[in-house]
């Protein structure tokens, strides 16, 4: 099963939010998503949404500076 990337660093709160939004929408139940950001904010703002959607949040990588959320949805 493909993972979707979704590339939002650079990208300053909440547009990564809005990225991933739009991208799961468009996604199978089941289907995987990384979600890249480099807002720090993003890791406070990622897990409340998870949780308010109901989606999975499988994995959080930090390298670097970037973050990485794998988001399965349900």
């Amino acid at each position: 099963m493909n993972t979707r990337i979704i590339d939002a660093k650079g990208l300053a709160c909440p547009m990564p939010i809005v990225k991933a939004k739009k991208a799961i929408d468009a996604m199978e139940s089941g289907q995987m998503m990384e979600l890249l950001t480099t807002d720090q904010g993003s890791l406070n703002d990622v897990q409340a949404w998870v949780k308010r959607t109901g989606h999975e949040l499988v994995e959080i990588r930090e390298e670097q500076g970037m973050y990485a959320f794998r988001i399965q949805k349900k």
